[in-house]
């Protein structure tokens, strides 16, 4: 691949520019998403089942291709260059790397060995692996009590927090976290979360996190999109999206107009305010 230095804000870490991806060349899921996320932020991708969250995270990290689908249109630039031709592991090399959605662990590994599989393209020596997985231990001190456990019998919290430590063993610039909060207890949710702003600010690591969980996301991202049937409806900083009346009613459930059925007003309400 040529590399295209692409002019861009220097504060701005990954541009999306208005991208189409369509699967089995007939599926058009994502139909122009444009986003931005600054150089060591939080910004989350909100919106239903369905929207095109995970898409949109699949196709900045080159990963569409293991389910037939393909970037057509757009431009994605990571620090300053077009990436969307890379390979997933140029692009980790590179420092930017999803943690998939449902905890994909290697179940028969232990959790140290699952954590040093995030360091398989690193050639910094042994002595500078093993300072950054104390530091990993250091966020999740639960990881380091189970490091010797098979990480298949370990519970579904302490493998979403394996499954973060192992991308920052490949000492990533930017994590693509898709849905961390699934299927886990509220309790364990903000202690997710807690650990994300914290590596976040001690670390300068940039997030970009998909999520159904609107309110937790909202709370600690610096500013977020939307996402629509494959199309952004809005966005905004945190605080702007939390304090947005159609966000209120369809997505944190405190409007303030009465109990409504979503059925009846979201598609012809919200559509009329958000796309015309």
């Amino acid at each position: 691949m040529t590399e295209v230095n692409t002019q861009t804000d220097e504060n701005i870490i990954l541009d999306v520019n208005n991208i189409e991806v369509i699967y089995d060349h007939v599926i058009l899921v994502l139909k122009g998403v444009s986003l931005q996320v600054p150089q060591g932020g939080i910004v989350a991708l909100l919106g239903a089942n369905g929207a095109g969250k995970t898409t949109t995270l699949k196709a900045v990290s080159n990963l569409l291709q293991a389910e037939r689908g393909e970037v057509t249109k757009g431009a994605i630039v990571f620090e300053g260059k077009e990436v969307q031709a890379l390979s997933p592991n140029e692009l980790v090399r590179r420092g930017c790397i999803q943690v998939m959605e449902g905890r994909h662990c290697f179940g028969h590994l232990t959790i140290e060995e699952n954590l040093l599989t995030g360091a398989f393209t690193r050639k910094d020596g042994k002595a500078a692996i093993k300072e950054d997985m104390e530091m990993v231990y250091r966020y999740f001190p639960r990881l380091k009590e189970r490091r010797t456990s098979q990480a298949g019998y370990t519970s579904g919290g302490e493998q979403q927090m394996c499954a973060i430590g192992r991308a920052l063993m490949s000492r990533p610039k930017m994590i693509l976290l898709d849905e961390p909060s699934m299927g886990l207890a509220p309790q364990l949710v903000e202690e997710i979360f807690d650990i994300v702003q914290q590596l976040n600010k001690d670390t300068g690591v940039s997030f970009l996190l998909a999520e159904q969980n609107t309110n937790i996301a909202l709370r600690y991202a610096t500013y977020g999109y939307i996402l629509e049937s494959g199309r952004v409806v809005l966005d905004g900083s945190g605080d702007e999206l939390r304090d947005n009346a159609d966000v209120k009613e369809f997505y944190l459930g405190t409007g303030g107009e009465g109990r409504r059925s979503f059925r009846n007003v979201k598609h012809y309400k919200r559509r009329k305010r958000w796309l015309a």
